[in-house]
């Protein structure tokens, strides 16, 4: 029987290699600084390249090697070359964080068809379709791979009457349910695969709606009084990615200041 490792040992990333989509701001930069800080090199995309170049001058000031790749996670082509141009880059993928996602308010009886799509195809069938190409990739053949999955509260039951977002709801949903059944699918190649539901986080997507309805009438909403901050989403993000958490997969843990335990939350 081989020794047990050290705490420090099992959550550290040196030598591992992380592609983050959506990875340019927001909960997609701070889990990338969580990867890169523990030791793993770190590979960011979303569309633009200018926020991209920013955040990985942020990155880099932390010590942590970073490069990105630009490309739109809602177009199956793009996916694909993001695949190919990362392999290209790390060699092999360890770690897949899908983050990358789009939302859209409207009366679920009014939801434009359009909108609902583009919610669809970059929260769900880009999910599937970059963790198909990763895994078919480098994780299968290596027969190792993490794949953490962004799915959100919203994903677990409804929403106040205020917010008005169908097609994310049911995506995240989505999500929930992709990340049990590849866990499971995936499981004895060695791929573990889990989510992280976010509660209500500063970020571009819920900027109107803190400002519509108030930071502090949210946060009242939260058994722990407060939304989540910079640093709330490092701690799962490096357990689910590394050997400290080798026996969960399809797992889904809200980060909510435990809105989701409330009845009917």
């Amino acid at each position: 029987m081989t020794t047990p490792r050290k705490v420090q040992q099992l959550f550290d990333l040196t030598g591992r290699t992380a592609l983050i989509t959506g990875g340019s701001r927001g909960l997609g930069l701070q889990m990338a600084h969580a990867l890169g800080e523990a030791g793993a090199k770190v590979l960011i995309s979303s569309r633009k390249a200018a926020d991209l170049e920013e955040a990985v001058a942020s990155l880099k000031a932390a010590g942590i090697d970073a490069s990105f790749i630009a490309a739109d996670a809602g177009r199956p082509e793009d996916i694909q070359r993001l695949a190919d141009e990362a392999m290209a880059q790390l060699g092999h993928i360890d770690i897949l964080v899908n983050n990358a996602g789009a939302s859209w308010g409207a009366p679920a009886q009014e939801h434009p068809l359009e909108a609902w799509d583009k919610v669809m195809n970059l929260n769900v069938r880009g999910y599937f379709l970059l963790s198909q190409a990763v895994a078919k990739a480098s994780m299968i053949p290596r027969k190792q791979g993490r794949i953490i999955n962004v799915a959100s509260i919203a994903g677990l039951g409804g929403n106040p009457p205020f917010m008005q977002t169908i097609a994310y709801n049911t995506s995240k949903g989505a999500v929930v349910n992709f990340t049990r059944g590849l866990a499971c699918e995936w499981g004895h190649l060695g791929i573990r695969v889990n989510a992280i539901a976010p509660g209500f986080f500063p970020s571009k997507m819920t900027a109107g709606l803190l400002s519509m309805a108030g930071e502090e009438n949210i946060a009242k909403g939260a058994p722990l009084a407060r939304i989540g901050d910079d640093e709330d989403l490092k701690g799962v993000t490096l357990l689910f990615a590394s050997d400290a958490g080798k026996h969960i997969t399809g797992q889904i843990l809200p980060v909510d200041g435990g809105v989701s335990a409330l009845i009917g939350g």
